[in-house]
């Protein structure tokens, strides 16, 4: 039996959108464009994450046990990934290559000692949220400051879809549930976060296509 059927299922969901449209943007044509990478990085880590997170949810939620132990510690690395993913695509539309290489490596630094920490006992989600909550902040911001200064499209779509993930955030510390059993508030969370990612696909294959012209 499922323990929490509605936050397995919309997991399970978010991983094959995610995986999806990693695969998507995989297959553009450019395949030596730097971004299109770090964007593919992003939809993967968040799939890795959806996935083991939606099955400790469902099947492995005993803290006790080494099979929990594995998926969740595999959960907030993933979640470290979607976040040096994050700092890198904000510096690589926003910034100059010498400060994209500057970010690139202490972002690198950044999740070394972020994995070292997952590794060394320190399991709470609040730390994987901590740590993502930086790089969240900054491509936010590099979205808005590019559109403002380009009036790029795909910008304001992604600045939209990093909105909406901090809609859904608030949504979930709240507590906003839709249904006490079947949409519960981890639930609400993973389906607004779909639409997130799915504005954060428009984005990043609109900078793809863009400059593979």
């Amino acid at each position: 039996m499922i323990a929490e059927p509605d936050v397995t299922i919309t997991d399970y969901g978010l991983a094959l959108e995610s995986g999806f449209f990693a695969w998507l943007l995989w297959r553009e044509r450019n395949s030596e464009q730097p971004l299109r990478e770090w964007f593919v990085l992003f939809f993967c880590a968040t799939s890795i994450a959806s996935l083991t997170g939606g099955t400790v949810h469902g099947f492995f939620f005993d803290q006790e046990t080494t099979t929990y132990n594995i998926l969740w510690s595999i959960t907030l690395i993933a979640i470290g990934c979607a976040a040096l993913a994050a700092w890198n695509i904000g510096a690589r539309i926003l910034l100059s290559q010498k400060a994209t290489r500057w970010i690139s490596r202490a972002a690198i630094m950044e999740l070394a000692v972020f994995v070292s920490m997952v590794f060394l006992g320190s399991q709470a989600f609040a730390v994987a949220i901590i740590n993502y909550l930086p790089p969240a902040i900054f491509l936010l911001m590099a979205f808005l400051l590019t559109y403002v200064r380009t009036r790029n499209r795909a910008a304001l779509i992604g600045a939209g879809g990093m909105l909406l993930t901090f809609v859904a955030a608030g949504a979930q510390q709240i507590g906003i549930a839709l249904h006490p059993r079947y949409l519960t508030h981890n639930a609400v969370y993973h389906v607004i976060q779909g639409l997130s990612l799915l504005m954060m696909f428009g984005c990043a294959r609109g900078y793809i296509r863009r400059l593979s012209c």
